[in-house]
């Protein structure tokens, strides 16, 4: 790795640690809280790409579970992984790089499949689904069933209790899609 890409890793889950310092919110019934770590794995691979933003979340969820107090609420440690947000830290990971192999690199192919200006909005709603798909869909395929799992809930009473999230998980993937496509317009990464 070039020393670019270090940097960029650690400032990256610098990035997601700083978002897991606002307070969670939690929610009724439901033993998971809302939180802007999706937020963060959407930026991660929407802009450092599949790779870099994979490794972003392994550092970020390997700081976690050697003990440093970096997910929301100061938790830490192997422990984590027993509570029912387990799946969903781990679901990250794999989250950031599905989300980062879906983007591409839609600046270079919108530049060179339309006129001068033209794409932008195509890059939006690329940019969009693939958070949804990597940010969403795949982190809550992995915490779902393990939410349910420690929670010793049925699978089908899970996914009902996780659709509170979904609002708030579109929002945050119109958001992340919208800040990649202007960082990577200027050419900042």
């Amino acid at each position: 790795m070039k020393t670019k890409d270090i940097v960029l890793v650690a400032l990256f889950a610098a990035l997601i640690v700083v978002l897991g310092l606002i307070p969670p919110i939690p929610m009724p019934g439901v033993p998971v809280p809302v939180t802007l770590q999706t937020f963060g794995v959407m930026l991660a691979g929407l802009i450092l790409g599949p790779v870099r933003g994979g490794l972003v979340l392994l550092l970020y969820v390997s700081l976690a579970l050697i003990g440093i107090p970096v997910l929301p609420g100061g938790r830490a440690g192997l422990a984590v992984l027993a509570g029912p947000t387990g799946g969903f830290l781990l679901g990250l990971i794999p989250g950031a790089m599905l989300t980062g192999w879906l983007a591409g690199r839609p600046r270079a192919y919108m530049q060179a499949h339309s006129p001068q200006g033209a794409g932008t909005g195509l890059q939006i709603l690329r940019c969009w689904l693939a958070s949804v798909l990597g940010g969403v869909v795949l982190v809550y395929a992995i915490g779902i069933p393990w939410m349910a799992s420690v929670a010793g809930m049925d699978l089908p009473r899970a996914l009902w209790v996780m659709l509170v999230f979904v609002p708030g998980d579109i929002a945050k993937a119109v958001v992340a899609a919208v800040v990649a496509q202007r960082i990577r317009r200027l050419n900042l990464v």
